[in-house]
Protein backbone atom coordinates (compact mmCIF):
# COMPACT_ATOMS: atom_id res chain seq x y z
CA UNK A 1 0.00 0.00 0.00
CA UNK A 2 1.54 3.17 -1.01
CA UNK A 3 1.27 6.22 1.32
CA UNK A 4 -0.54 9.43 -0.41
CA UNK A 5 0.29 12.97 0.60
CA UNK A 6 2.35 14.27 3.69
CA UNK A 7 3.02 11.89 6.01
CA UNK A 8 3.69 12.00 10.08
CA UNK A 9 6.72 13.63 11.76
CA UNK A 10 9.14 11.79 13.78
CA UNK A 11 10.15 14.61 16.58
CA UNK A 12 9.04 12.80 19.70
CA UNK A 13 12.15 11.82 22.11
CA UNK A 14 12.11 9.04 24.97
CA UNK A 15 11.35 11.98 27.36
CA UNK A 16 8.74 13.36 25.43
CA UNK A 17 6.88 9.51 25.45
CA UNK A 18 7.22 9.15 28.75
CA UNK A 19 6.36 12.61 30.07
CA UNK A 20 2.96 12.70 27.88
CA UNK A 21 2.59 8.73 29.00
CA UNK A 22 2.81 10.07 32.74
CA UNK A 23 0.55 13.27 32.13
CA UNK A 24 -2.38 11.64 30.19
CA UNK A 25 -2.30 8.69 33.42
CA UNK A 26 -2.53 11.14 36.58
CA UNK A 27 -5.01 13.83 35.25
CA UNK A 28 -8.20 12.18 35.32
CA UNK A 29 -8.11 9.63 38.05
CA UNK A 30 -6.57 11.25 41.01
CA UNK A 31 -8.23 14.70 40.19
CA UNK A 32 -11.75 13.86 39.19
CA UNK A 33 -12.58 10.60 39.99
CA UNK A 34 -10.70 9.85 43.54
CA UNK A 35 -13.90 11.21 45.37
CA UNK A 36 -16.56 8.87 43.38
CA UNK A 37 -14.14 5.87 44.30
CA UNK A 38 -13.26 6.47 47.97
CA UNK A 39 -17.22 6.62 48.68
CA UNK A 40 -17.27 2.57 47.61
CA UNK A 41 -13.81 1.82 48.94
CA UNK A 42 -13.36 3.77 52.13
CA UNK A 43 -10.27 4.52 53.55
CA UNK A 44 -9.08 1.32 51.73
CA UNK A 45 -8.56 3.43 48.84
CA UNK A 46 -5.51 2.69 48.22
CA UNK A 47 -6.45 -1.17 47.85
CA UNK A 48 -8.11 -0.46 45.07
CA UNK A 49 -5.67 1.65 43.11
CA UNK A 50 -3.28 -1.70 43.73
CA UNK A 51 -5.56 -3.88 42.33
CA UNK A 52 -6.24 -1.71 39.43
CA UNK A 53 -2.35 -1.54 39.09
CA UNK A 54 -2.29 -4.88 37.99
CA UNK A 55 -4.13 -5.24 34.63
CA UNK A 56 -2.09 -1.78 34.00
CA UNK A 57 1.24 -4.14 34.82
CA UNK A 58 0.17 -7.62 33.63
CA UNK A 59 -1.50 -5.16 30.03
CA UNK A 60 1.85 -2.98 30.05
CA UNK A 61 4.01 -5.67 29.32
CA UNK A 62 2.11 -7.22 26.84
CA UNK A 63 1.78 -4.03 25.11
CA UNK A 64 5.52 -3.09 25.16
CA UNK A 65 6.17 -6.44 23.43
CA UNK A 66 3.40 -5.99 21.00
CA UNK A 67 4.90 -2.40 20.27
CA UNK A 68 8.19 -3.18 19.86
CA UNK A 69 7.19 -5.96 16.88
CA UNK A 70 5.01 -3.17 15.11
CA UNK A 71 5.54 0.62 15.65
CA UNK A 72 2.10 1.94 12.88
CA UNK A 73 -0.12 4.69 14.55
CA UNK A 74 -3.06 2.25 14.72
CA UNK A 75 -1.73 0.30 17.52
CA UNK A 76 -4.43 -2.16 18.70
CA UNK A 77 -5.73 -2.67 15.47
CA UNK A 78 -2.68 -3.49 13.81
CA UNK A 79 -1.67 -5.76 16.72
CA UNK A 80 -5.22 -8.02 16.64
CA UNK A 81 -5.16 -7.87 12.99
CA UNK A 82 -1.99 -9.85 12.87
CA UNK A 83 -3.15 -12.25 15.50
CA UNK A 84 -7.25 -12.66 15.32
CA UNK A 85 -7.79 -11.18 11.59
CA UNK A 86 -9.71 -8.15 10.43
CA UNK A 87 -12.79 -8.63 12.22
CA UNK A 88 -11.94 -8.46 15.29
CA UNK A 89 -9.11 -6.06 14.45
CA UNK A 90 -11.77 -3.80 13.52
CA UNK A 91 -13.69 -3.84 16.65
CA UNK A 92 -10.98 -3.84 18.59
CA UNK A 93 -9.60 -0.34 16.60
CA UNK A 94 -13.09 1.17 17.07
CA UNK A 95 -13.17 0.24 21.20
CA UNK A 96 -9.61 1.60 21.06
CA UNK A 97 -11.21 4.94 19.70
CA UNK A 98 -14.25 5.15 21.98
CA UNK A 99 -12.17 4.80 24.81
CA UNK A 100 -10.26 8.26 24.28
CA UNK A 101 -13.24 10.17 23.25
CA UNK A 102 -15.13 8.71 25.89
CA UNK A 103 -12.50 9.31 28.41
CA UNK A 104 -12.10 12.98 26.83
CA UNK A 105 -15.62 13.62 27.94
CA UNK A 106 -15.09 12.25 30.87
CA UNK A 107 -11.99 14.21 31.92
CA UNK A 108 -13.91 17.18 30.38
CA UNK A 109 -16.70 16.70 33.14
CA UNK A 110 -14.08 16.58 35.64
CA UNK A 111 -12.45 20.22 34.59
CA UNK A 112 -15.84 21.39 34.54
CA UNK A 113 -17.08 20.06 37.76
CA UNK A 114 -13.47 21.75 39.44
CA UNK A 115 -14.00 25.02 36.84
CA UNK A 116 -17.92 24.79 38.30
CA UNK A 117 -17.15 25.36 41.61
CA UNK A 118 -15.14 27.64 41.63
CA UNK A 119 -17.09 30.12 39.12
CA UNK A 120 -20.19 28.83 39.56
CA UNK A 121 -20.80 28.58 35.74
CA UNK A 122 -22.27 24.72 34.86
CA UNK A 123 -20.68 22.16 33.40
CA UNK A 124 -21.77 21.20 30.17
CA UNK A 125 -20.83 24.74 28.75
CA UNK A 126 -17.57 23.98 30.56
CA UNK A 127 -16.74 20.92 29.53
CA UNK A 128 -18.00 21.57 25.61
CA UNK A 129 -15.62 24.57 25.83
CA UNK A 130 -12.21 23.05 27.26
CA UNK A 131 -13.00 20.06 24.03
CA UNK A 132 -13.11 22.27 21.28
CA UNK A 133 -10.07 24.68 22.63
CA UNK A 134 -8.33 21.51 23.59
CA UNK A 135 -8.66 20.20 19.44
CA UNK A 136 -7.52 23.47 18.40
CA UNK A 137 -4.33 22.40 20.01
CA UNK A 138 -4.14 18.87 18.51
CA UNK A 139 -5.18 20.26 14.91
CA UNK A 140 -1.81 22.75 15.51
CA UNK A 141 0.68 20.01 15.22
CA UNK A 142 2.34 17.61 16.97
CA UNK A 143 4.97 19.65 18.68
CA UNK A 144 3.05 21.89 20.16
CA UNK A 145 0.78 18.98 21.88
CA UNK A 146 3.69 17.73 23.00
CA UNK A 147 4.75 20.93 24.26
CA UNK A 148 1.66 21.42 26.29
CA UNK A 149 1.53 17.88 27.40
CA UNK A 150 5.01 18.48 29.55
CA UNK A 151 4.25 21.95 30.85
CA UNK A 152 0.73 20.59 31.87
CA UNK A 153 2.32 17.06 33.04
CA UNK A 154 4.70 19.28 35.66
CA UNK A 155 2.34 20.96 36.95
CA UNK A 156 -0.24 18.32 37.72
CA UNK A 157 2.61 15.98 38.98
CA UNK A 158 3.67 18.43 41.37
CA UNK A 159 0.23 18.85 42.77
CA UNK A 160 -0.16 15.39 43.62
CA UNK A 161 3.17 15.33 45.21
CA UNK A 162 2.01 18.52 46.98
CA UNK A 163 -0.84 16.49 47.89
CA UNK A 164 1.62 13.82 49.44
CA UNK A 165 3.23 16.44 51.21
CA UNK A 166 0.39 17.49 52.80
CA UNK A 167 -0.74 14.25 54.17
CA UNK A 168 2.16 12.96 55.81
CA UNK A 169 1.63 15.19 58.85
CA UNK A 170 -1.76 12.56 59.08
CA UNK A 171 -0.33 9.13 58.02
CA UNK A 172 -1.39 6.41 60.87
CA UNK A 173 -4.54 8.41 61.75
CA UNK A 174 -6.94 6.33 60.15
CA UNK A 175 -7.41 2.75 59.53
CA UNK A 176 -6.48 2.03 56.34
CA UNK A 177 -8.38 -0.78 56.18
CA UNK A 178 -11.87 0.27 56.63
CA UNK A 179 -14.44 -0.77 54.01
CA UNK A 180 -17.88 0.88 54.13
CA UNK A 181 -19.25 -1.35 51.73
CA UNK A 182 -16.45 -4.47 52.41
CA UNK A 183 -13.84 -5.97 50.01
CA UNK A 184 -17.02 -5.64 47.01
CA UNK A 185 -16.87 -2.22 47.41
CA UNK A 186 -12.85 -2.30 46.96
CA UNK A 187 -13.72 -4.02 43.70
CA UNK A 188 -16.16 -1.95 42.76
CA UNK A 189 -14.17 1.18 43.18
CA UNK A 190 -10.98 -0.27 41.55
CA UNK A 191 -13.40 -0.97 38.52
CA UNK A 192 -14.32 2.58 38.25
CA UNK A 193 -10.51 4.28 39.26
CA UNK A 194 -9.07 2.09 36.68
CA UNK A 195 -9.80 4.86 34.76
CA UNK A 196 -7.03 6.70 36.29
CA UNK A 197 -4.72 4.34 34.57
CA UNK A 198 -5.92 4.89 31.10
CA UNK A 199 -3.07 6.56 29.01
CA UNK A 200 -0.24 3.89 29.19
CA UNK A 201 -1.78 2.15 25.96
CA UNK A 202 -2.14 5.76 24.09
CA UNK A 203 1.59 5.64 24.07
CA UNK A 204 2.02 3.50 21.11
CA UNK A 205 -0.09 5.40 19.09
CA UNK A 206 2.86 7.98 18.52
CA UNK A 207 4.78 5.29 17.32
CA UNK A 208 4.67 6.99 14.08
CA UNK A 209 5.83 10.40 15.89
CA UNK A 210 8.47 8.95 17.93
CA UNK A 211 12.16 8.76 17.36
CA UNK A 212 13.22 4.93 17.21
CA UNK A 213 9.72 3.48 18.33
CA UNK A 214 10.59 -0.11 18.57
CA UNK A 215 13.18 0.92 21.31
CA UNK A 216 11.58 4.62 22.52
CA UNK A 217 8.19 3.39 22.97
CA UNK A 218 8.60 0.36 25.26
CA UNK A 219 10.91 2.26 27.73
CA UNK A 220 8.54 5.12 27.35
CA UNK A 221 5.42 2.75 28.64
CA UNK A 222 7.55 0.53 31.37
CA UNK A 223 8.46 4.36 32.95
CA UNK A 224 5.06 5.86 32.74
CA UNK A 225 3.41 3.00 34.72
CA UNK A 226 5.94 2.42 37.15
CA UNK A 227 5.97 6.08 38.18
CA UNK A 228 1.93 6.90 38.29
CA UNK A 229 1.62 3.45 40.31
CA UNK A 230 3.49 4.90 42.99
CA UNK A 231 2.47 8.54 43.08
CA UNK A 232 -1.34 6.99 42.79
CA UNK A 233 -0.54 4.65 46.12
CA UNK A 234 0.99 7.28 48.01
CA UNK A 235 -1.22 9.85 47.37
CA UNK A 236 -4.77 8.03 48.19
CA UNK A 237 -2.93 6.57 51.23
CA UNK A 238 -2.28 10.88 52.03
CA UNK A 239 -5.90 11.93 50.75
CA UNK A 240 -7.63 9.18 53.02
CA UNK A 241 -5.41 10.14 56.31
CA UNK A 242 -6.24 14.22 55.93
CA UNK A 243 -9.86 13.62 57.58
CA UNK A 244 -11.00 10.00 56.83
CA UNK A 245 -12.28 9.27 52.81
CA UNK A 246 -15.85 11.11 54.67
CA UNK A 247 -14.05 14.13 53.66
CA UNK A 248 -13.78 13.32 49.85
CA UNK A 249 -16.25 10.68 49.68
CA UNK A 250 -18.57 12.04 46.15
CA UNK A 251 -16.61 15.03 46.08
CA UNK A 252 -16.76 16.57 42.61
CA UNK A 253 -13.44 18.46 43.59
CA UNK A 254 -12.12 16.61 46.13
CA UNK A 255 -7.89 17.52 45.87
CA UNK A 256 -9.25 21.33 46.27
CA UNK A 257 -11.93 20.18 49.08
CA UNK A 258 -8.83 18.27 51.21
CA UNK A 259 -6.67 21.39 50.76
CA UNK A 260 -9.33 24.06 52.19
CA UNK A 261 -9.10 22.26 55.41
CA UNK A 262 -5.29 21.94 55.46
CA UNK A 263 -3.78 25.44 54.33
CA UNK A 264 -5.40 29.34 53.77
CA UNK A 265 -6.10 29.53 49.81
CA UNK A 266 -5.32 25.79 49.62
CA UNK A 267 -8.70 25.09 47.67
CA UNK A 268 -7.86 27.52 45.15
CA UNK A 269 -4.27 26.32 44.87
CA UNK A 270 -5.27 22.85 43.97
CA UNK A 271 -8.52 24.05 41.77
CA UNK A 272 -6.61 25.74 39.05
CA UNK A 273 -3.62 22.73 39.46
CA UNK A 274 -6.57 20.19 38.41
CA UNK A 275 -7.67 22.67 35.86
CA UNK A 276 -3.94 21.80 34.14
CA UNK A 277 -4.65 18.24 35.00
CA UNK A 278 -7.79 17.10 33.37
CA UNK A 279 -6.94 19.43 30.40
CA UNK A 280 -3.65 17.79 30.17
CA UNK A 281 -5.69 14.52 29.91
CA UNK A 282 -8.24 15.55 27.73
CA UNK A 283 -5.64 16.83 25.12
CA UNK A 284 -3.64 13.53 25.23
CA UNK A 285 -6.55 11.53 25.26
CA UNK A 286 -7.96 13.38 21.86
CA UNK A 287 -4.77 13.08 20.49
CA UNK A 288 -4.35 9.67 20.50
CA UNK A 289 -7.60 8.78 19.79
CA UNK A 290 -7.05 10.44 16.23
CA UNK A 291 -3.83 8.93 15.79
CA UNK A 292 -5.49 5.21 15.70
CA UNK A 293 -8.17 6.47 13.45
CA UNK A 294 -6.21 7.67 11.11
CA UNK A 295 -4.30 4.56 11.33
CA UNK A 296 -7.35 2.63 10.68
CA UNK A 297 -7.93 5.05 7.74
CA UNK A 298 -4.76 4.14 6.40
CA UNK A 299 -5.40 0.74 6.29
CA UNK A 300 -8.55 1.11 4.44
CA UNK A 301 -10.71 0.23 7.28
CA UNK A 302 -12.30 3.75 7.81
CA UNK A 303 -13.21 6.62 5.15
CA UNK A 304 -9.97 7.44 3.28
CA UNK A 305 -10.49 11.15 4.33
CA UNK A 306 -9.87 10.23 8.23
CA UNK A 307 -6.53 9.62 6.80
CA UNK A 308 -6.01 13.20 5.06
CA UNK A 309 -2.92 14.84 6.56
CA UNK A 310 -2.53 18.59 6.42
CA UNK A 311 0.60 19.51 4.86
CA UNK A 312 0.53 22.50 6.57
CA UNK A 313 0.27 21.25 10.06
CA UNK A 314 1.20 17.84 9.53
CA UNK A 315 -2.14 16.49 11.46
CA UNK A 316 -4.59 14.53 10.53
CA UNK A 317 -7.43 16.97 10.22
CA UNK A 318 -10.54 14.99 9.66
CA UNK A 319 -9.89 12.49 12.30
CA UNK A 320 -8.99 15.21 14.87
CA UNK A 321 -12.59 16.73 13.75
CA UNK A 322 -14.55 13.35 13.85
CA UNK A 323 -12.78 12.72 17.98
CA UNK A 324 -13.79 16.38 19.07
CA UNK A 325 -17.43 15.67 17.45
CA UNK A 326 -18.18 12.41 19.26
CA UNK A 327 -16.62 13.56 22.36
CA UNK A 328 -19.00 16.62 22.64
CA UNK A 329 -21.85 13.95 22.19
CA UNK A 330 -20.32 12.09 25.26
CA UNK A 331 -20.91 15.08 27.40
CA UNK A 332 -24.91 14.64 27.28
CA UNK A 333 -25.21 11.91 30.21
CA UNK A 334 -23.21 14.94 32.23
CA UNK A 335 -22.80 12.52 35.10
CA UNK A 336 -18.88 11.66 35.36
CA UNK A 337 -19.08 7.92 36.88
CA UNK A 338 -21.85 6.72 34.27
CA UNK A 339 -18.87 7.95 31.42
CA UNK A 340 -15.70 6.85 32.99
CA UNK A 341 -17.02 3.16 33.44
CA UNK A 342 -18.63 2.95 29.83
CA UNK A 343 -14.89 3.79 28.90
CA UNK A 344 -13.72 1.24 31.34
CA UNK A 345 -15.75 -1.29 29.59
CA UNK A 346 -14.12 -0.03 26.82
CA UNK A 347 -10.51 -0.53 28.39
CA UNK A 348 -11.26 -4.17 30.10
CA UNK A 349 -12.28 -5.69 26.45
CA UNK A 350 -9.76 -4.37 24.87
CA UNK A 351 -7.04 -5.16 27.05
CA UNK A 352 -8.14 -9.07 27.18
CA UNK A 353 -7.81 -8.88 23.55
CA UNK A 354 -4.26 -7.81 23.44
CA UNK A 355 -3.13 -9.67 25.81
CA UNK A 356 -4.65 -13.00 24.21
CA UNK A 357 -2.76 -11.27 20.86
CA UNK A 358 0.55 -11.71 22.73
CA UNK A 359 0.02 -15.08 23.23
CA UNK A 360 -1.30 -15.84 19.63
CA UNK A 361 1.78 -14.06 17.73
CA UNK A 362 3.92 -16.53 19.95
CA UNK A 363 3.16 -19.24 17.70
CA UNK A 364 1.80 -17.34 14.79
CA UNK A 365 4.98 -15.34 14.56
CA UNK A 366 7.57 -16.12 16.31
CA UNK A 367 10.65 -15.02 13.98
CA UNK A 368 9.54 -12.00 14.17
CA UNK A 369 11.87 -9.40 15.59
CA UNK A 370 11.17 -8.85 19.59
CA UNK A 371 13.36 -5.98 20.80
CA UNK A 372 11.51 -6.32 23.69
CA UNK A 373 9.63 -9.71 25.17
CA UNK A 374 7.29 -10.45 27.95
CA UNK A 375 9.52 -12.27 31.06
CA UNK A 376 7.70 -15.04 32.71
CA UNK A 377 7.10 -17.21 29.88
CA UNK A 378 5.90 -21.32 30.17
CA UNK A 379 7.10 -22.82 27.03
CA UNK A 380 6.17 -19.77 24.77
CA UNK A 381 3.01 -18.27 26.83
CA UNK A 382 3.71 -15.60 28.58
CA UNK A 383 2.47 -16.05 32.70
CA UNK A 384 1.69 -11.91 32.99
CA UNK A 385 -0.35 -11.96 29.83
CA UNK A 386 -2.54 -14.56 30.90
CA UNK A 387 -2.78 -13.12 34.17
CA UNK A 388 -3.81 -9.87 32.12
CA UNK A 389 -6.66 -11.59 30.66
CA UNK A 390 -8.18 -13.11 33.84
CA UNK A 391 -8.31 -9.73 35.61
CA UNK A 392 -10.12 -8.40 32.85
CA UNK A 393 -12.58 -10.47 32.70
CA UNK A 394 -13.00 -10.17 36.50
CA UNK A 395 -13.16 -6.67 36.44
CA UNK A 396 -15.84 -7.01 34.21
CA UNK A 397 -17.87 -9.22 36.11
CA UNK A 398 -18.19 -6.75 38.77
CA UNK A 399 -19.18 -3.65 36.58
CA UNK A 400 -22.94 -2.41 36.96
CA UNK A 401 -25.37 -4.60 34.83
CA UNK A 402 -26.35 -1.22 33.05
CA UNK A 403 -22.70 0.19 32.37
CA UNK A 404 -22.21 -3.92 30.83
CA UNK A 405 -25.43 -3.37 28.47
CA UNK A 406 -24.54 -0.46 27.26
CA UNK A 407 -20.92 -1.90 26.18
CA UNK A 408 -22.50 -4.99 24.77
CA UNK A 409 -24.99 -2.11 22.34
CA UNK A 410 -21.59 -0.44 21.36
CA UNK A 411 -19.68 -3.54 20.90
CA UNK A 412 -22.43 -4.97 18.17
CA UNK A 413 -22.29 -1.48 16.70
CA UNK A 414 -19.12 -1.92 16.03
CA UNK A 415 -19.12 -5.44 14.70
CA UNK A 416 -21.80 -4.45 12.13
CA UNK A 417 -19.63 -1.27 11.48
CA UNK A 418 -16.40 -3.69 10.35
CA UNK A 419 -18.93 -5.02 7.72
CA UNK A 420 -19.28 -1.62 5.69
CA UNK A 421 -15.43 -0.90 5.63
CA UNK A 422 -14.27 -4.68 4.83
CA UNK A 423 -10.62 -5.60 5.17
CA UNK A 424 -8.69 -4.97 1.68
CA UNK A 425 -5.81 -7.59 0.64
CA UNK A 426 -2.81 -5.00 1.46
CA UNK A 427 1.20 -6.01 1.13
CA UNK A 428 2.07 -6.60 4.86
Amino acid sequence: MKDKGPALERTLSLPAVAISGIGIILGAGVYALIGEAASLAGNALWLSFLFSALIAAFTGLSYMELSSMFTEASAEYEYTRRSFGGTLAFIIGIMVILSGIVGAATVALGFAGYFSTFTGIPLLPVAFAVLVILSAVIFSGIKQSAAVAIIFTLIEAGGIVGMIIIGLPYIGSVDYLAMPLGIAGVFQASALIFFAYQGFEEIVKLSEETVEPEKTIPKGLMIAVVVTVILYIAVSISIVSIGGYETVAGSKNPFAMVAENTFSGGGTVFTIIALFATANTALLMMLASSRILYGMAKNNRMPGKFAWISPRTKTPVWSVAAVLLVSLVFLIPGEIRDVALIANFTLFFTFAVINAAVIVLRFKMPEKSRPYSVPFTIGKVPVPAVLGIFTCLFFLSVMDPVILGVGVVLTVAAAAGSYLFPEKETSV
